[in-house]
């Protein structure tokens, strides 16, 4: 018996079979927020001023849509939380680009532009 064969079958049939995840509602419109805001920073609070659910925020994470991103010092048991590339991706977006490198100084005997 070909173990390998059967190894590499099992792998391709178990990618086959492995549903799509997509976020839930509640999780889709918290990732969504994330779109309006630099940086692609997710809201603690929804828009009509709840808190957003932990367990929410959780979900996002685990799936990877979502990285902590900065802890609050006023509140630093709430989750601070930004939208990752995979987290763009599942919303149908591209990720924006990193943020470009500052402008090179212009040399020291550059003559000022009018």
């Amino acid at each position: 018996m070909n173990h390998r064969h059967e190894s590499a079958a099992h792998s391709h049939d178990a990618a086959r079979n492995a549903a799509v995840v997509r976020p839930t509602e509640p999780q889709r419109r918290y990732l969504e927020r994330g779109l309006e805001q630099p940086g692609g920073k997710l809201p603690m609070f929804d828009r009509d001023g709840r808190e957003v659910p932990k367990k929410t925020i959780e979900a996002c994470m685990a799936h990877g849509w979502a990285e902590p991103w900065t802890k609050n010092p006023i509140m630093p048991e709430w989750l601070v939380c930004r939208l990752t590339a995979a987290g763009y991706e599942v919303l149908g977006r591209a990720a924006p680009p990193a943020d470009p490198p500052p402008p090179a100084a212009a040399p020291p005997d550059t003559p000022p532009r009018e």
